[in-house]
């Protein structure tokens, strides 16, 4: 019984230290975009897998660099409605 508290004490505080663990409340889409920003801030921080990624788009280093950070910002779209919220409508232009 303590092996079985003790790891869900340690899980616990690697959910509190690192976000992207989860916890049972995350959604999908939380997931999916904490993966997707940990994806680009890799590449984007190890300038070997950078150099590699630009060489097989045939773009520059820089470019690259700058369209990941751009990605960073909404990876996998615009977070879902919530319970009990409205969705939001965009005006027709």
């Amino acid at each position: 019984m303590a092996d079985k508290l003790r790891t869900q004490q340690e899980l616990e505080r690697l959910q509190a230290k690192y976000i992207g663990t989860g916890h049972p409340d995350t959604i999908s889409w939380e997931w999916r975009t904490n993966v997707a920003r940990d994806t680009y801030s890799s590449i984007v921080g190890h300038p070997p897998h950078l150099a590699y990624i630009s060489v097989a788009q045939n773009e520059p280093a820089a470019k690259v660099r700058a369209q990941l950070l751009r990605k960073m910002v909404q990876p996998c779209g615009p977070p879902p409605p919530r319970e009990g919220e409205e969705p939001v409508q965009r005006a027709a232009q």
